[in-house]
C-alpha cells in the first residue's frame, strides 16, 4: 500500500534570499520520505483579471492543477504592509477562479509567517487563513507560526538557532499529522 502524501510549497516572497525560503526549506527537511513536496511557483503568473476568466491562460492551469493534486498546501510568507504579498494574494486569486472551480475548497492549508520584524508576519497570517477559510479550505489550526526576528535565526542562509530549529520541527511534526488525517 502507498502511503505516499503530497504537499505543495507556495513561498509567499520573490525574493532570491528569501527569510521565508530557508524557513520553508527546514520545514521540509523534517518531513518523512513519504511525503512528497513540489514548489508550486507563483512569480511568473500574469495578475489576475476575471476577464481572463474566458480564456486559456497556461501558467493560471498549471497552477490550478498542481494545487488540485496536491493533498496539502504549505504556504510559508513573509507580510507586506500589514498583509498578504501581492504575488501571494495573486495565486490564491487565481487558484479560486473560475467561479464553482476553486482549486482551494477542500484542500488541507497550513500557513507560516515569518519576518524580521517583531510581530511575525501575524497580520499576514491571520489574513491567509481569513481567506483560505472564505474559500472553504481546510486550515490547519495548530500550532500557528508567526516567527518573529527572524533574520536572527539565520546564518548562512540555514536557519541556525537551536531555539527556532525546535519550533519548526514541533510544527512539522504536526503539519505531519495534519497531512496524514
Amino acid at each position: 500500500m502507498d502511503n505516499t502524501k503530497k504537499l505543495g510549497l507556495i513561498i509567499g516572497s520573490l525574493r532570491k534570499d528569501s527569510i521565508n525560503r530557508m524557513v520553508a526549506e527546514y520545514i521540509v527537511s523534517q518531513l518523512p520520505e513519504n511525503i512528497e513536496v513540489e514548489e508550486i511557483e507563483i512569480a511568473q503568473l500574469p495578475l489576475y483579471n476575471q476577464d481572463y476568466d474566458k480564456q486559456t491562460i497556461e501558467s493560471y492551469d498549471q497552477v490550478r492543477q498542481k494545487i488540485k493534486e496536491v493533498d496539502t498546501v504549505l504556504i510559508v510568507t513573509p507580510e507586506h504592509n500589514r498583509t498578504l504579498p501581492a504575488a501571494l494574494k495573486n495565486v490564491i486569486d487565481i487558484a479560486s477562479r473560475p467561479h464553482g472551480d476553486s482549486a482551494w475548497s477542500g484542500k488541507k492549508v497550513a500557513v507560516v509567517t515569518a519576518s524580521p520584524g517583531t510581530y511575525g508576519g501575524r497580520q499576514c497570517g491571520l489574513d491567509v487563513r481569513k481567506s483560505m477559510q472564505a474559500l472553504s479550505a481546510k486550515v490547519m489550526i495548530a500550532p500557528e507560526v508567526y516567527l518573529s526576528h527572524a533574520s536572527d535565526s539565520i546564518e548562512d542562509g540555514k536557519v541556525s538557532n537551536e531555539k527556532t530549529q525546535q519550533y519548526l520541527t514541533k510544527f512539522a511534526d504536526a503539519l505531519v499529522q495534519f497531512i496524514e488525517e
